[in-house]
């Protein structure tokens, strides 16, 4: 038997955890009528302003808008699911970089914002699966995708210097087709990739790339590219919204 824990968590953020999981997962839709607030103190059995407090961190989230007179409805939708391997193949014929085709065929806008490129000596985590010695150093390329001019994800990429020196990729500018492209062309195309995906709490660069609201968990995934006989190419680190984004992955096992 289950030793006995309580729910540390206030009466708010607990009725807001509720309503999230089902705007979340779709039992409340977009468009559709939250119950009114003396509603919600019944079935909850508290008072008017903690169901308030719930609603406001609702709204911070960009998942529910009060209309003056007429009550709180949903505005935001499901988790987006977002499968990674879409994203990892070179682009042909000059073509755009993936993510902005694959928003276009959601009837999205995808763009990205670059905001560094420069050696850097990497985290540890990176170091070790790049190869690197303590003080040994990586290219970062750090940039924000966006879907209609929402920041999406971070992502901290880091490669190889001796793989991308005198390339495009050092110079602070965006490459066509995306990363994968250009190293495709440089004879190390992607053949496989590793995923760690866990669920952590976000750095303050994170809250502020992300416009995360408070108290909000980001997904984290820790990232190996590998070009052929194994060798990692690209050490990734992306962060998204944990509650606006899901991953899935098709797996073959046969």
């Amino acid at each position: 038997m289950a030793r006995p824990f309580t729910d540390p968590r206030s009466a708010h953020q607990k009725i807001a955890a509720g309503l999230r999981r089902q705007i979340t997962r779709g039992d409340l839709r977009p468009g559709s009528q939250l119950p009114s607030t003396p509603a919600l103190m019944e079935e909850y059995g508290v008072a008017g302003t903690t169901v308030q407090k719930a609603l406001q961190m609702l709204k911070e989230e960009h998942l529910v808008v009060g209309q003056p007179g007429k009550g709180v409805f949903v505005q935001g939708g499901t988790q987006r699911s977002i499968s990674p391997e879409v994203y990892m193949p070179p682009t042909r014929d000059g073509q755009p970089y993936r993510w902005i085709s694959e928003a276009e065929k959601r009837s999205q806008r995808g763009s990205v914002t670059l905001l560094e490129v420069e050696p850097v000596t990497p985290p540890y985590e990176v170091r070790q699966a790049l190869g690197l010695a303590d003080n040994g150093q990586a290219l970062l390329r750090k940039q924000i995708l966006l879907l209609d001019d929402e920041p999406t994800e971070l992502a901290r990429s880091y490669y190889p210097l001796d793989l991308v020196e005198g390339t495009a990729m050092v110079e602070r500018r965006k490459i066509k087709g995306g990363t994968p492209t250009l190293l495709a062309s440089l004879g190390y195309p992607p053949v496989s990739f590793i995923d760690e995906v866990s669920s952590e709490i976000p750095t303050e660069e994170e809250v502020v790339a992300l416009e995360l609201p408070r108290d909000m968990p980001v997904m984290m995934t820790f990232r190996i590219v590998h070009a052929k006989d194994k060798r990692p190419i690209e050490v990734s680190l992306l962060t998204k919204a944990a509650h606006k984004y899901r991953v899935r992955y098709a797996i073959r096992l046969t």
